[in-house]
């Protein structure tokens, strides 16, 4: 008898000394944030961090479809300079151009200008829910994300203008352009400058990210000069064939895996269900534009050269991806198809518009992200009523010229300073041992 009172005495004291233990459990309970409320932040920074894997996937694209198209002489100089680009556009990105581009209240003219020299700064170790941005994402993830972008851009340049440029003013170019240029243009429209409170349209980046680069590749083109024997003297052009199409259609179908990160990630939230049904919507719309823009490359150079050109289908599916870059959310799978046929079509005839000007693309960069980025900018308002033709061409216009003159300027210096093409010896054995000491395929050429 005396142990059961013992017992139930003991219990009792035990409950009393828990119940404060439980009450300041149950306040902690009450006190943290549900998922209501950490899930958008959560599964958005996850979209940032899965879409940046696949846009970071897409610099292997370009160096193998340029790795492709370039000659077995120039191979290494082209893997070096994908590789090299990408590391610079990280630093550049951190050390000037992300907060260049998203300034918040920090322009240093407004709408047009962002401040420079601020460094990103991640989110501290283990942030708490009450110091996170809930209404967004991380800012490692943020960052990340875009940086992936800045990267491509500068490969677009890349690939414009290889077998004839020197490595380091062409890495001279990409600092500049990856650190400076290419965020203080971004900053008029992602990061909510002028083009943006003007109505300016551009989801992915048609023209953020693609005509700006292409209109910076325009610019070296034209001062490095075209490739020597690409045109004769009676003004016939002289087809220069690539080292590995294999090597180019691996590239290209990873650029178009890489391009759903590009595209999906861009919807920039996956905390609901609609977020998470519009980017499903908008890898639809992607995949369709860029197949769309194959088969109209396919079936028009079979009509125009009467053989199917591996090359132009190639470029027909990456000028579909770009097309669609700039609204893939909102057409139909229908809408998304002839957007995207439109772009392939638009490279089988700017290719040969360029050569007649003698501008020598070495991938064929300039009419894929250039001209078919104008294109998908200009089809925007068939499917965005919130778009005007105007607003769209005003937009178009402003990033042509601010690029196409900063890169101008900026070429002519750097040629002046320091030289940018190679001498003739050189581009005719090939930049790879004479620039670097080492080729791509060693056991072919000693063969």
């Amino acid at each position: 008898m005396d142990m059961k009172r013992f017992m139930k005495t003991g219990l009792a004291a035990g409950a009393l000394i828990a119940l404060p233990s439980l009450a300041l459990a149950q306040d902690a309970a009450e006190a943290a944030p549900g998922f209501d409320e950490i899930g958008p932040y959560i599964m958005t920074t996850l979209l940032f961090c899965m879409a940046g894997f696949l846009v970071f996937f897409m610099a292997a694209g370009f160096a193998m479809l340029e790795g492709g198209l370039v000659r077995s002489k120039n191979v290494t100089m082209q893997m070096t300079k994908n590789i090299a680009l990408y590391s610079l556009a990280a630093i550049m990105y951190w050390l000037i151009g992300f907060n260049l581009m998203y300034p918040g209240d920090g322009w240093t003219i407004a709408g047009w200008v962002g401040p420079f020299f601020s460094q990103t700064v991640l989110d501290p170790v283990g942030v708490p829910a009450a110091d996170a941005a809930l209404d967004y994402a991380s800012i490692g993830s943020d960052f990340f994300f875009q940086l992936v972008f800045v990267a491509a851009t500068a490969s677009i340049v890349s690939g414009a203008l290889a077998e004839r440029i020197k490595l380091w003013p062409f890495l001279i170019f990409v600092i500049l352009l990856t650190g400076v240029m290419y965020p203080i243009s971004g900053s008029w429209q992602w990061g909510g400058g002028w083009l943006s409170e003007a109505g300016f349209s551009d989801f992915a980046g048609s023209t953020v990210v693609h005509s700006v680069g292409g209109w910076a590749a325009l610019a070296g083109a034209i001062v490095l000069g075209p490739r020597l024997g690409k045109y004769g003297k009676d003004g016939k052009v002289h087809p220069i064939p690539g080292s590995n199409l294999a090597l180019a259609t691996l590239g290209t179908f990873i650029l178009w895996l890489g391009w759903f990160g590009f595209n999906g990630g861009s919807q920039l939230a996956m905390g609901t269900v609609g977020d998470v049904s519009d980017v499903s919507r908008i890898f639809a719309n992607t995949n369709m534009a860029a197949a769309a823009g194959s088969v109209a490359a396919l079936i028009l150079t079979q009509v125009l050269y009467k053989k199917p050109d591996l090359t132009m289908v190639l470029n027909g599916a990456l000028a579909g991806l770009v097309s669609i870059t700039a609204e893939p959310l909102a057409p139909t799978l229908f809408g998304a198809l002839w957007i995207g046929a439109v772009g392939g079509v638009i490279v089988v005839f700017a290719v040969p518009m360029l050569d007649k000007f003698k501008i020598d693309d070495v991938v064929g960069a300039i009419p894929v992200h250039l001209f078919a980025g104008i294109w998908g900018t200009i089809a925007v308002v068939f499917y965005n009523g919130d778009a005007s033709l105007g607003t769209q061409l005003m937009g178009i216009i402003a990033y042509g010229v601010f690029t196409f003159a900063a890169s101008l300027v900026l070429w002519l210096i750097i040629k002046a300073v320091m030289g940018l093409r190679v001498d003739e010896e050189t581009e005719i054995n090939g930049l790879d041992m004479a620039e670097l000491g080492m080729e791509a395929y060693p056991e072919f050429s000693k063969s």
